[in-house]
């Protein structure tokens, strides 16, 4: 009793070692590319703004507008879910949690648009309004009123614009670094990538200002922005955007797909250019395989039809946008653009729709997954996984709350890092 029993083997133990050692360079190669989830917070939507329309109250002024906008078009819980099609049971949550989102923190993503929102002025215009940027970006981290994440679309690295997209990305780094240095929540976005030697030029350049500046090596990390067929499929015929999240060299931190750019480069006709195009699922499908297990997250695009005009049009573009969202939800597009502070509210009221009323039987089946309680479903490690990064999306956005999280499934925020496979606590 107590002493190991011994069981009967064939092979030596040099034949498992050698096998270890065969296979050392693919655990390497694994562990280098395939790092799994950042443990980060990722935003739900980013937000675009002209570099020359962006001021001090930009911000502020979106939640205002989306505000006054509920105010007209969905005065009460009943009203917007009437429009959305939101249960009885989730109008009155998703309702007040979509206003004091508003009133607290309307934006979680704002990119200051230097490329197809901002186009081509003068080098003196655009140098200025890089600085101003800068300034103001520093500013918004210094006094507590910027949103999570903040930075700019540069120009992309095609020839006819490199120069000037470089000059303006140097520009607002150096002002920022001059104002105090690189805020924790900065993101830099590159578009039009169509081949992985432009995603390499990037991280060239970033590596150059980090020496310039003395900065850590791999300090700044950039989006990828999909918007070109051939970013998709190379003409060698594989996935160029697996190549260019290689070609990051551990720097990408998502992939934006452009939903108006790449529909075009496809021929879709202007009407039926939208993130649900069969176009646009198969670049999407594309970009979610290359990036699965990298760390690089993926956002969706955006629709170009806004929520302005009579009520009923409102309404209709609202139902068209939450539609939108919560289709992208559950392909698990857990982010896209939002073009105009209307969409604001159907954006939150998707998004917490989608959290909210799965929230008890996810809380449920990952209670007993925990518990080896035996159910109705049989959860593995990987479903566990999904369960715990659901209900940290939740809370990371304000859609569920710790507490209700913490009663329904016992356990604490660092636990469900560690199931999700979170490296470090979310911020």
């Amino acid at each position: 009793m107590g002493q190991q029993e011994t069981v009967a083997t064939s092979l030596a133990d040099t034949v498992r070692e050698g096998i270890g050692a065969a296979l050392a360079e693919v655990d390497a190669d694994l562990a280098r590319r395939y790092p799994g989830d950042p443990g980060t917070r990722q935003p739900i939507h980013t937000v675009y703004v002209p570099g020359d329309a962006f001021t001090a109250g930009t911000l502020r002024s979106w939640g205002d507008q989306a505000l006054a906008m509920l105010d007209e078009h969905a005065p009460d819980a009943a009203a917007l879910a009437g429009v959305l099609g939101l249960s009885d049971e989730l109008a009155g949550p998703v309702y007040e949690r979509v206003r004091a989102k508003l009133e607290r923190e309307p934006v979680e993503d704002l990119r200051i648009d230097f490329e197809d929102g901002y186009g081509l002025r003068s080098d003196a215009e655009e140098d200025e309004t890089a600085a101003r940027a800068a300034a103001l970006v520093a500013a918004a981290y210094r006094d507590g009123t910027a949103a999570p994440y903040m930075g700019i679309r540069m120009k992309c690295m095609e020839a006819a614009v490199r120069d000037r997209g470089i000059r303006t990305l140097d520009i607002f780094l150096t002002g920022l670094m001059e104002a105090g240095g690189l805020p924790d929540g900065l993101v830099l976005t590159l578009p039009k990538v169509t081949y992985a030697e432009q995603v390499t030029a990037m991280v060239r350049l970033l590596e150059a200002f980090e020496k310039a500046r003395g900065l850590t090596p791999g300090r700044i990390g950039f989006e990828i922005q999909i918007e070109t067929t051939q970013a998709i499929l190379g003409a060698d015929g594989r996935a160029t955007v697996a190549r260019m999240i290689e070609a990051a060299e551990g720097r990408a931190t998502s992939l934006h797909y452009g939903t108006f750019d790449y529909s075009a480069s496809c021929g879709v006709s202007a009407a039926y250019q939208a993130s649900d195009h069969p176009a646009a699922d198969h670049a999407k499908a594309v970009m979610q395989v290359a990036a699965a297990g990298t760390g690089v997250r993926l956002s969706d695009g955006s629709t170009n039809v806004l929520p302005v005009g009579p009520t009923a049009q409102v309404h209709e573009a609202w139902k068209l946008h939450h539609g939108l969202t919560r289709r992208a939800l559950a392909r698990a597009y857990y982010q896209g653009w939002d073009m105009h502070p209307g969409h604001l509210p159907t954006r939150y009221a998707a998004v917490y729709a989608f959290y909210r009323e799965g929230l008890e039987k996810a809380a449920a089946r990952l209670a007993a997954y925990v518990a080896k309680v035996g159910g109705d479903v049989m959860d593995e490690p990987a479903t566990a996984k999904a369960l715990s990064a659901y209900l940290l999306r939740g809370l990371d956005c304000g859609a569920v709350d710790p507490a209700e999280v913490a009663r329904l499934t016992g356990l604490t925020r660092t636990e469900l890092d560690g199931l999700a496979g979170r490296g470090v606590m979310s911020v």
